[in-house]
């Protein structure tokens, strides 16, 4: 895990509302830490959030626009900086729509004249840049699994725009120049301080007064809430610990209809929601739903604290103990605001005169328009998000499959033309394919068995080893999950596992089989991708499909074998599993799972299906393992897997048995 220790940090806009907490927590737990903050002082910044840490040492204030680039280059030499925490833009979604250009001089052209000046001094560290949730568009009403790092952005509205277009210049300056830059995408944030354009202080101020709190449309609109605190933790451990060319979601699975929330709200102040609540007309453009994969960053040790109910409460109590820490707000009060008056710089107590403002003027006076746009058609069909898969292994069985079920279900795919060995190939593939999910279901398994790779064992290495390994870094690069199909054939039955116990290797069991190449192979890699944090490795085991004309295929191989051995194995219906690894992109899950059918089936057991269903005249002849080991190379795995994780997140996975009939054996059944 990666560790940076700043010294000398800027926060742009860090008088506004998420970055003041972020800036008085770091002044408060680290003191050695000099903070620089960046402020032009914009309507919905105040200098007042900034009083904790007024009188610091290590504190200094400099009120100026990030778009001057004098201004900009002239901080990070004179203050020695190492370290940006960019927060600084425009974010009212509904000032976007008649406003759109100082969207775009804020949040874009801001971005490039600090990027900018980081190459220039070549001095930064880590350049942390705050974007947003809304970058992803809107999410599936229906999806259970919200977007991750990798998805695809689909920006909806000029705001989000901005802050996508500003990500690409982010992500264009790691890449061609080297800068060390990390990216956020946040859900919504609330707590004190916050400007009461947004939805919970402005409906916090309009029950302090009486008035009735403006419901948009009929308020199934869904957002997830994050309690501020939570959100400047969340930036102290990326700061610390983010991957230089990574992105965070920070967000919570919890989330709450804006109807909901107003109700909260009225209960908090004992006030009737059916009389309080006004539905009014629905704003632009409004998405119905934003949804985050949070796991990235929790697997850097950060989790939400603040319960909703203690956080509504601790900002109900703040906005009732500071009702004119903004002044007058009537104009952001209203349901559909059309003017909102920036008002000019704010002073600490009126006492502060800005030590450092004469840096750069602040073009702070001005008024801004606010003009709804045409009502949005209620008719169309709701947007879906897109999938692309990246898959290695065309001309391979389950790679094979995995293409046909894509074009069933009608995700977007292509195969990739690079060698998994080579690393400039797999970059073109991703570069021209721009996948969301890469698949990889290539490998050495060895030709007509794995004793071809006892002989060809640098053959073997290249292509399980170097090159899973190398498509995994690349992808990792390129924040991409990568879906690696893997085996199980790399445990073998002993005494904590005995045969017929029915007590299976978990995924945290060390491998124990050395006794084929392959196998050997397979277990080194696995245990190196663990490494990865964008990887997903699939064990499959003994795999069977309902084509009982191919060679791989399991049940083919012992229906063809002269003689068969009768051992109890766990297996895998690929007809019931390759959509189900499908979906766990969707889900963007990652680590090691077993992935095969609950329970173990002899091979005895399937000749016996064969002959009911497929042929009864079907006969077979039994050997030993010891006879077995006289034929063949390498000695094989047999085990039992555990897949109660595997079952715990697919409920309706059936159990080997039950799969092979369904799925196998009833589908080729011959009368």
């Amino acid at each position: 895990m990666a560790t940076h220790t700043p010294k000398n940090i800027l926060i742009t806009g860090a008088a506004g509302f998420i970055a003041s907490h972020v800036c008085n927590r770091l002044i408060r737990n680290y003191p050695d830490y000099k903070i620089v903050v960046l402020d032009k002082l914009d309507y919905c910044s105040n200098l007042k959030n900034l009083l904790p840490s007024k009188s610091s040492a290590n504190f200094k204030f400099v009120k100026g626009d990030i778009g001057s680039a004098d201004l900009v280059n002239y901080l990070l030499i004179t203050e020695s900086i190492d370290t940006i925490m960019h927060f600084a833009a425009q974010t009212h979604v509904d000032n976007s729509f008649g406003n759109s250009f100082e969207f775009t001089k804020n949040n874009i052209y801001g971005t490039h004249v600090l990027l900018e000046a980081c190459k220039v001094t070549g001095q930064i560290r880590r350049f942390i840049h705050v974007s947003t949730d809304e970058v992803y568009g809107e999410t599936d009403e229906d999806a259970v699994v919200g977007n991750h790092e990798a998805s695809q952005l689909l920006p909806t509205n000029p705001y989000s725009a901005t802050k996508a277009g500003a990500e690409m210049l982010v992500m264009a300056y790691g890449r061609s120049y080297g800068l060390p830059v990390i990216t956020t995408r946040g859900n919504n944030v609330y707590g004190p301080n916050q400007f009461p354009e947004k939805l919970i202080p402005k409906f916090i101020l309009l029950a302090m007064t009486g008035q009735p709190l403006p419901i948009h449309g009929d308020g199934s609109n869904v957002r997830s809430y994050l309690y501020c605190e939570d959100v400047a933790e969340a930036f102290e451990v990326i700061l610390h610990k983010g991957e230089v060319g990574h992105v965070y979601n920070i967000g919570t699975k919890k989330e709450r209809r804006v109807i909901d929330v107003a109700k909260d709200i009225c209960k908090l102040f004992s006030v009737d929601s059916d009389t309080s609540i006004k539905f009014v007309e629905n704003r632009p453009f409004n998405d119905q739903r934003y949804f985050l994969d949070d796991q990235k960053l929790k697997n850097l040790g950060w989790s939400e604290r603040t319960v909703w109910e203690e956080g509504l409460r601790k900002t109900i109590e703040w906005y009732t103990q500071n009702p004119e820490w903004w002044g007058d707000v009537s104009g952001a009060l209203l349901p559909h605001p059309r003017m909102l008056m920036m008002p000019g710089g704010r002073h600490f107590d009126g006492s502060e005169e800005n030590k450092s403002a004469s840096l750069a003027a602040s073009n702070s006076n001005q008024t801004r328009m606010v003009v709804p746009s045409p009502k949005a058609s209620s008719g169309g069909s709701p947007r879906k998000s897109s999938l692309k898969f990246l898959i290695y292994g065309r001309t391979g069985w389950i790679g094979g499959l995995l293409g046909k079920l894509c074009e069933k279900q009608g995700i977007s795919f292509e195969y990739g033309r690079g060698r998994l060995e080579d690393r400039s190939s797999l970059l073109a593939d991703i570069q021209s394919v721009k996948p969301t999910h890469v698949f990889n279901a290539a490998g050495v398994t060895g030709r007509p068995n794995v004793d071809w790779c006892e002989s060809h064992k640098t053959e073997t290495i290249r292509t399980n080893v170097a090159g899973t390994l190398t498509l995994a870094d690349v992808c990792r690069d390129h924040n991409l999950l990568m879906m690696n199909f893997a085996t199980g054939c790399i445990f073998e039955y002993d005494a904590k596992h005995p045969e017929g116990s029915g007590i299976g290797f978990t995924e945290e069991d060390k491998p124990n089989f050395t006794g084929s190449f392959y196998s050997k192979t397979k277990a080194m890699v696995e245990e190196l991708l663990e490494e990865y944090d964008n990887a997903c490795t699939l064990r499959v085991r003994m795999p069977i499909s309902s084509d009982l004309e191919n060679p791989r295929n399991f049940i083919t191989k012992i229906s063809r074998y002269s003689k068969v051995v009768n051992i109890p194995n766990s297996m895998t219906v690929l007809d019931e599993l390759l959509p189900i690894s499908i979906e766990m992109a969707k889900r963007n899950l990652r680590g090691i799972w077993n992935f095969t059918n609950p329970g173990v089936v002899s091979h005895n057991e399937i000749l016996e299906m064969y002959k009911e269903y497929i042929d009864p005249n079907f006969t077979w002849v039994n050997f030993t393992l010891e006879e077995q080991a006289k034929v063949i190379v390498a000695p094989r795995s047999n085990n039992e897997m555990d897949a109660s994780k595997l079952k715990k997140e697919f409920p309706e996975l059936l159990s080997i048995k039950e799969s092979l009939i369904k799925y196998v054996f009833v589908p080729n059944k011959r009368n």
